[in-house]
């Protein structure tokens, strides 16, 4: 009698602090996309629309997660800038707020609160900054990537620049984290493993750099993300591929395809579920080479951290979005 009650006694106790952890987490997190999407807004001008500064800030967001050798700020925006940028190149003092002596020293740094500092601490002032700063330089698309150019010096930084304020552009919000699984949990079988570094021979010794999603000849291939089509085509390795770059600086790579969705193309904006192809089994060859193995979605994700492109291992993520993507078709 005493298990038949301690039992749901404790169940109940167990979703009383969880369930209201979790949609605080969430709430928390709605609240601060709001919140930046606001200041965003607040400091777009006709020449820099919103979309350009949330593109520059979440780049920033997104190096921040996986450099160590930059410090993550922790605030609503996360754009840094430099104290020489900032204050100037000759200012002896590194930390000056006051914007006539920034000025002086030919400093970029300006009071954007009306609070008589320029503090590269403060969101408002950073964001005010950075839009005055890409104003100089024009409106269209182009005076943007030169803006880009003379900032970072790196063409990889400015084409992940401009994915991201396509996306944010495009879906008229900064919240695009949504993923779902590559193939359709419903409907067709399949399987898959951890595969991450096993030995591959074909073409020399590698690793594998993805995860293998065995599925019968022309199961759809969706997209697990948000983003803009950068490669279509063949690949002697991975044979017919799509590799598509979304807002967190990741690359995503499907391969072995049997053929592509003939309405998509190089340039494309796509969404969690868009049908990129059908699982098959090309590549290991010149063009059109097929069937050398059984047909299987080879699944890879690379990360770009603003000087280098890696890949890391997909798998945990594949389980998480089965999981997410079969909860939300219940």
């Amino acid at each position: 009698m005493v298990r038949k009650i301690f039992l749901p006694l404790c169940l109940a106790i167990v979703c009383f602090y969880i369930f209201p952890t979790y949609v605080n987490a969430k709430e928390t997190k709605e609240n601060v996309y709001q919140e930046r999407m606001n200041l965003y807004k607040s400091y777009e001008t006709p020449f820099v629309p919103w979309y350009r500064l949330a593109a520059v800030d979440q780049y920033e967001r997104n190096i921040q997660e996986v450099r160590k050798d930059i410090p993550k700020r922790e605030s609503i925006i996360a754009i840094q800038f430099s104290p020489e940028f900032w204050v100037g190149e000759l200012n002896p003092n590194e930390e000056d707020t006051s914007p006539f002596s920034i000025g002086y020293f030919g400093g970029k740094g300006l009071d954007g609160n009306g609070d008589g500092k320029a503090d590269r601490n403060h969101d408002q002032d950073i964001l005010y900054t950075m839009a005055t700063y890409l104003s100089e330089f024009g409106p269209s698309e182009e005076d943007f990537k030169t803006a880009l150019w003379e900032y970072y010096k790196d063409e990889k930084i400015i084409n992940q620049i401009i994915t991201i304020q396509i996306l944010y552009k495009h879906f008229n919000s900064i919240e695009l984290d949504k993923h779902i699984f590559p193939l359709p949990v419903r409907g067709y079988n399949y399987s898959y493993k951890g595969t991450w570094g096993a030995s591959r021979g074909w073409g020399g010794r590698r690793i594998h750099e993805g995860t293998d999603i065995f599925a019968g000849y022309g199961t759809p291939v969706l997209s697990t993300s948000y983003g803009v089509v950068e490669v279509m085509g063949w690949n002697q390795f991975g044979g017919w591929r799509v590799g598509i770059r979304d807002n967190h600086n990741t690359y995503h790579y499907y391969a072995h395809l049997a053929y592509f969705n003939k309405d998509l193309k190089v340039g494309d904006i796509v969404e969690p579920g868009t049908i990129l192809g059908a699982v098959g089994s090309s590549g290991y060859g010149k063009e059109g080479t097929s069937g050398k193995f059984p047909p299987h979605l080879h699944y890879g994700m690379y990360k770009f951290n603003g000087r280098t492109e890696w890949a890391f291992d997909p798998y945990p993520h594949l389980l998480q979005w089965e999981k997410q993507t079969k909860k939300g078709q219940k």
